[in-house]
């Protein structure tokens, strides 16, 4: 059978810059597989939402897929063991999340037998599930959003279950710079990715799939399409978009393929559509099918301070020293580490950091970003031009200069997506991404600040009404009690001012 042809459309994405690719590096050669390491580092918060809870001790053996941490909260993920081994510590490590920051970890010492834990039931094909009985046994996969967003997909699949969606989108356009594990995964991978999107077709009850892929990914453009066409379901479509940074996010891409708006503030559920990045699919048929939860991805590994760029398959836990060893090593030039894109990744101190469920790509720079001179704003408007979200970025700059938070609101600072587009068009070489990420924690902070002063009002009024009505409940007690007395005769006064009296002096010994 021959392979589809995919559609092909320019779209109407606003803004966004052509961007150099540095993909031919990494993709150069195959998929590459690192050996389990000899210690696996799982901070047990690698997801959106609340950090899942250890049910495991110290000292413990484990066994490979075996659950780790149990989801906590209404958002969360479980974490499983990527390997055999044993527990050996549940401690503080640094991680990714934030320069210099530790996290808690579940420390692993492998035992080097990859010893799996037995099935525990017998699997069946996905389409003999029920649809609520299929999302929920996602749930229980640790899977999360691979693209970066990393929202546990449980939770995220059975929220869009509950509205009227119309298409299933895979997300397979991976426009940053240097980062090349989608592309990757779509070549030697597409019929895991494929068979995910069929079962989500099924857990949501949907009957159409556009698979994405930028112009520029021929090989996985064709490995797909050859894979759609062994599978032979019509429900699933192959649609190219043009190769225009930030096209991959997941609100640009809705208007790319659908031509609708994402509401402000809004979801793509609410347009009708579910958004899936390819290598979630991977992850979730591997979980469905073959009964492996979310304890490997694959990760570029590349930038001109490395040795020998490639993309690998490791398992979640293994350090980035490790990962940076079996690429070769460093170079001598080697002078930044960063973990994702160049455009969106955390720079890091130190390469003791964990892999973890986000790690898409470990970039190792030659030069240090971000040393050119800050100058005044020359109010030229390119970074308006290249907004994918059509925000005014140097209104924004003088707002969040100003700490102001209404005017910051009502020019829609929140629906910054933080692509950075506007920091490398500006002349005045301004960080302005930064003082955006910048404004919006510090109006978190406000609003949790006025949320906890909310609540203790809530509490101190709550107080005072409990107080009031034990007065009032104590006061009524005091009329009974005159009452009586007056209505009862001697003997019973008697009693009732020996009960009180011996209240008293129970009140005093007390």
């Amino acid at each position: 059978m021959s392979s589809p042809a995919a559609t092909y459309d320019l779209g109407k994405l606003h803004g966004g810059l052509r961007l150099p690719s540095n993909k031919m590096e990494s993709t150069a050669t195959p998929l590459q597989t690192i050996p389990v390491p000899d210690q696996l580092i799982l901070p047990i918060a690698q997801h959106v939402g609340e950090p899942a809870h250890p049910i495991v001790g110290i000292g413990e053996k484990v066994l490979k897929g075996q659950l780790l941490a149990e989801s906590y909260g209404s958002i969360s993920a479980p974490i499983h063991a990527p390997s055999s081994g044993t527990v050996v510590a549940i401690e503080p490590w640094p991680v990714s999340r934030r320069q210099g920051d530790k996290a808690p970890c579940i420390i692993i010492e492998c035992d080097g037998e990859d010893r799996a834990l037995p099935a525990a039931e017998e699997t069946v094909p996905f389409n003999t599930i029920e649809p609520d009985s299929l999302l929920r046994k996602i749930l229980q996969g640790g899977i999360v959003g691979l693209g970066g967003a990393v929202f546990p997909t449980g939770q995220k699949l059975m929220q869009a279950a509950t509205m009227p969606l119309e298409y299933l989108i895979l997300n397979g356009v991976e426009c940053e710079p240097y980062i090349s594990c989608d592309d990757i995964l779509m070549r030697e991978q597409a019929a895991e990715v494929l068979g995910g999107a069929q079962i989500l077709m099924h857990a949501l009850g949907l009957n159409k799939c556009y698979v994405v892929i930028e112009s520029d990914k021929p090989e996985a453009i064709s490995a797909i399409g050859e894979s759609m066409a062994t599978l032979d379901d019509d429900r699933i479509t192959l649609k190219q978009v043009p190769t225009i940074y930030p096209s991959g996010g997941e609100d640009q891409l809705v208007q790319l393929v659908t031509n609708r708006e994402v509401p402000t503030g809004g979801l793509p559920t609410d347009v009708g559509c579910v958004v899936q990045n390819v290598g979630t699919c991977a992850a979730i048929w591997r979980w469905i099918v073959e009964g492996e939860p979310l304890i490997s991805r694959v990760t570029t590994v590349t930038g001109p301070g490395l040795t020998t760029p490639m993309n690998i398959t490791a398992r979640i836990g293994t350090t980035v020293a490790d990962v940076i060893a079996f690429a070769g090593g460093y170079t001598e030039h080697a002078k930044q580490l960063i973990i994702g894109g160049p455009l969106c990744g955390k720079s890091v101190t130190t390469d003791r950091v964990p892999l973890v469920k986000a790690t898409n790509c470990i970039l190792v720079l030659d030069e240090t970003a971000g040393t050119a001179e800050e100058r005044p704003c020359i109010r030229c408007g390119e970074c308006a031009l290249v907004c994918p979200i059509q925000l005014l970025p140097q209104q924004l700059f003088w707002y969040a200069c100003s700490d102001n938070e209404a005017r910051l609101r009502s020019y829609g600072l929140t629906d910054c997506i933080e692509c950075g587009c506007c920091d490398l068009v500006c002349p005045s070489h301004i960080p302005l991404t930064a003082s955006f990420r910048n404004a919006k924690a510090r109006i978190q902070e406000l609003a949790d600040e006025k949320a906890r002063a909310e609540r203790a009002r809530r509490r101190f009024e709550s107080r005072n009404e409990r107080l009031e009505i034990e007065k009032l409940a104590r006061e009524s007690e005091l009329a009974q009690q005159k009452e009586d007395a007056r209505n009862a005769g001697p003997a019973a006064i008697e009693e009732i001012l020996k009960r009180q009296r011996e209240k008293q002096d129970q009140d005093r010994e007390s």
